[in-house]
Parts: C-alpha cells; structure tokens; sequence
C-alpha cells in the first residue's frame, strides 16, 4: 500500500500510473491522520516552493509529516517533495513553516547556463543504497526545476548532478529520501528506482561510494499536432507551412495516444501535443485533449507538454475558466507542461507598451502556482527580408548566412497568431524577452518558412533566440534527416530539437538520429 501525498498543484497522475504499473496499491491523502497511517508515502511536489509550503500549512499537514519523518518511516520526497524536507528556500516569502527535516536551505541556480535545468542529466553516486540497485551509472534521469538542496550534513547527500558545478540530486537519511529528479517521467530507469522504494522492505544506506555519471543531453523531441478531421476524430496531422490539407481532407497520420505509445518506445526525450482544432465550445470537463493525455500518461513516462487552448475564454454553456483553470485540468490530466502560443502574443505586447507586469496574464498566473518550467511559450516566425538594418524599424535583425529572393543580405523574424494566418508588428526576439521576463521557462521555436520543408532548422533564427534569453530553447522546423539535428545542436545553443512528419512516416526514426548524435559526440540519451 502506497500513500500519495497529492496537495493539488502539478502532475500527478503520471506518479499514480507509475507506481500502479508497478504493482502497488494506492491511497490517496486526504486528512492529516491519513500520513500518520501510511505504510510507505511519496510526496511528489510540482511547481513553486512558496505555494506549496503554503498549502501544507493550511491543510495541517506539517505536523504530521515531520511525526513521520521523525520515526524513521519510508518516505519518497520527489522534486518539490524533496525540497520541503530543507529548512527554506530562496523561493519562498511567506514565513511559512517548512518540514525541516534535513538542515540546509533551497538555492537558485547561480549559472550562465539556462534556467531552468531542464532535460536528461547523470547521477553521481554517493552512498551504496538499496534505492539504486539496479541503476547504472551511465543511466540519465530527467530534471526540470530553477532551485536545488544545499544540505548542511554532506552525510545524506545520495547522488550530485554536474550543471555548470555539482549539486545535490537525490538525499537518503534511513528510511527517509528524495530526488530532484522525476523517476516517474524518467522511463524505464525512472521505474526501476521507484519500484526499488515500493518493493524494498529495507532502504537503510550501507555506506560512502563515489560512482560518476554523465552529463546533460540534449533532447529529441516528437511533435504531435492534434486536431479532428472533417468526420470529428482527433487525428495526428502534419503541414507543409502549417496547411495540413491534403487533397482537400486534413492528413491523418494516426490516433495520438497509439503514436505518443510509439515514441516513447522509440526512444523520445518528450512528447509535445498540439492542439490545433481549439475546441474553444467544449465545456472544460469535455475537452478532447483531456482524454489523451489521460490515456497517453497511462503508458508514457517521459514529459508530455500540451498546448492549444489556454487561455481565458466562456465556453458554450456560458461558464467563464481562466487560463489558470485550462491549465490546471490539462496537468491533473498528465500533461507536465503548457504551451501557449497566440495569446502570449498579445500578453507580450500589451507589457511592452507599458513595462509593467499585471500579474493576471496566463504566462504570470500559471508560472506562479506551477513554476515557470511549467510554461513554454511556442512561437511561430516569419523571415521578413530587407536591405539594410535600418530598414527593420527597430526589430532585432539577423545577417542571413543565405541571401534572400532579391539579394537581400538581412532578416527579421515577424510573430504571427492563429496558425500563421495573422502578422503582428513585434519580432521573435523582442517576444522571447518579454514572455521570459513574464515567467515563461522554455521557448519552443518554429520557423513557418521552414515547416514541412525537410530542409533543415533555421540557425539564424535559433541563434538570435538563444542568445537573447537565459531560459531553454527547442529548435523546431525544417528537420529532414538526421545530419540536421547535429547540426542545429553543434551551430546553434539549443537545448532540445523537435520533428513531427519525418517521426510520424518513418522517415527518419528516432534511434537512427540518436545514433547519429552520439556518433558525432554530442551527448544524448539512450533507451
């Protein structure tokens, strides 16, 4: 029997799949005394520090737990739920209680590299554990957050991660432990090391070791642009510069959850699902996409990012949801991140003729309850030529490694909203600025000149979004062959490369282009 300390914010649902696949009986905490009775309990935490501690507090649950903790009982703090066995964190203002279990506090990553650390990091092994048996050290497990433990006691310290320096990844005293990392979006390696804390009668560590792991990898992504077809069915489709018609039908490339099943069977780093019909006249509870992601979770244990859909809007029925709501039943549905597109469009623009934050857009409210890893903003560019920078009127220009159809020798790169169809006066750059001082944690960046192209990413345009922003990057757009992802990652600081088509007609499966990566010696994972 497993407890599930679920204080609402964040994904659960793919822990609960998890530790059901894995044999285990789940039971749900709903009272203070339901901690008190667990046999074994895992608090899985998503999001912000601030919130959830906050929410411990009002739900009682703080006393409780540390009686648990205190009494040397299995428990599995994972993320978050790890973090709230510290003291604090730099994340928090309230003055709220935290566990306290462990001496230390959380800190932000101080790093040029991108915050948030996101993707498939190694392990550094620290303490012989029965939790790892069965890990290889050349394992990678998945990681999204912008804060980390720093213990004072280096004793219960069970594996560091290396970003930029070391850090601590995973903590074990007795019975009790935690990983920043997510075991269940973490595929099979993930599941291994889970079903070592539900299995295991004995989790007592046996002593110092020092195992060293891999790096950072970069990530390969599958896309899968969602809509209904002209009978009504969600189908998997494809475009060429986002038209997905095809002799006057849209193309159906297959049912969503049967192909994110495949991916990750294949090997994806993550699976994206857009959501390109809208549904905008669906009651919340009735939202197609809702259903996916259930059944996707089910199967799929690496991260599911959805977008299509969130924002504020009334319904049918007349029934007024927030962007906050949308998103909030897309990630008790399986989702670990959001996308939004046209509207941070229009959220971006509306604070740059002011310079001031409103705290009610929905890249604000969603980043602060669940974090800002939790929000990706998608963005879809067009190449507008011009002869001389002057003639940009104040966009971020870029020297085109090509020339343009007439000669011309610059670009920039020109927002646009509703699947392409609309342009705004406002640059891909001066967007991925705001949406990342707004709270965004992730940029997914699309090129509609390249979209269905096979013709490779657009390096200019990755560069000049890379370089203006500290937070994550996925270059998307134009992939045809493998040589194309090595060299988007070997040109470009791109943290992640996505494909739709190439992945959905086998033309290019996703092993062969982590072969081929690895072959050039750029770390990814494998598995």
């Amino acid at each position: 029997m497993i407890t599930l300390l679920d204080y609402g914010a964040g994904n659960v649902r793919s822990v609960m799949n998890a530790v059901e696949r894995l044999g285990g009986t789940l039971k749900l905490v709903t009272k203070p005394e339901d901690i008190l009775s667990a046999e074994k309990l895992i608090f899985p935490g998503v999001g912000n520090y601030e919130s959830m501690i906050r929410i411990l507090n009002q739900k009682n649950y703080i006393k409780p737990l540390r009686e648990y903790l205190s009494a040397d009982r299995p428990f599995f703090g994972i993320c978050l739920g790890m973090q709230a066995l510290f003291q604090g964190s730099e994340e928090d203002f309230s003055g709220n209680e935290s566990l306290g279990f462990f001496k230390g506090r959380v800190a932000r990553f101080k790093t040029n590299l991108a915050v948030p650390h996101m993707g498939w990091n190694g392990i550094n092994i620290k303490q012989d554990s029965p939790l790892l048996k069965g890990i290889d050290p050349g394992s990678r497990f998945y990681f999204v957050h912008s804060y980390h433990i720093v213990p004072e006691d280096p004793s219960v310290v069970l594996t560091t991660t290396t970003y930029d320096y070391e850090f601590t990844s995973a903590v074990q005293k007795g019975n009790v432990m935690g990983t920043q990392f997510h075991p269940e979006k973490s595929g099979g390696i993930g599941m291994q090391l889970l079903g070592n804390f539900i299995r295991s009668e004995a989790l007592h560590g046996r002593g110092p070791v020092d195992i060293r792991g891999l790096g950072l990898a970069k990530r390969v992504i599958a896309c899968l642009d969602v809509r209904s077809n002209d009978d009504g069915d969600l189908v998997v489709t494809k475009g060429d510069q986002y038209d997905v018609r095809d002799k006057g039908g849209v193309r159906n490339l297959g049912q969503p959850v049967a192909l994110a099943k495949r991916y990750y069977e294949e090997g994806a780093d993550e699976i994206t699902f857009l959501n390109i019909t809208g549904f905008r006249d669906f009651p919340l509870k009735d939202m197609p996409m809702l259903k996916v992601l259930e059944e996707t979770s089910k199967n799929v244990f690496v991260p599911l990012t959805i977008g299509g859909g969130i924002r504020d809007y009334t319904d049918s029925n007349g029934q007024i949801y927030s962007a906050l709501d949308v998103a909030s039943r897309y990630f008790r549905s399986g989702a670990d991140k959001i996308s939004i597109g046209s509207d941070a469009v229009e959220v971006a623009m509306a604070y740059l003729a002011t310079g001031k934050k409103t705290g009610t857009s929905a890249i604000e409210q969603i980043s602060r309850v669940y974090g800002n890893q939790a929000v990706v903003i998608s963005i879809d560019p067009k190449r507008v030529w011009v002869d001389s920078p002057e003639a940009a009127k104040g966009n971020h220009v870029v020297q085109s490694a090509e020339p343009g159809p007439e000669g011309q020798a610059y670009c920039w790169y020109q927002c646009t909203v509703q699947g392409g169809r609309q342009v705004r006066d406002l640059d891909a750059v001066a967007l991925a600025r705001a949406c990342e001082a707004l709270g965004a944690g992730e940029i997914l960046l699309n090129c509609i000149d390249k979209d269905g192209t096979n013709s490779g990413f657009d390096l200019d345009l990755i560069n000049a979004v890379r370089n203006a922003v500290s937070i994550p990057v996925i270059a998307s757009s134009g992939a045809g062959c493998e040589a194309h992802f090595s060299q988007v990652f070997e040109r470009t600081g791109a943290e992640a490369a996505l494909a739709a088509g190439i992945f959905h007609r086998k033309e290019v499966p996703i092993q062969a282009v982590k072969v081929h990566l690895a072959q050039r010696g750029i770390p990814v994972r494998q598995g």
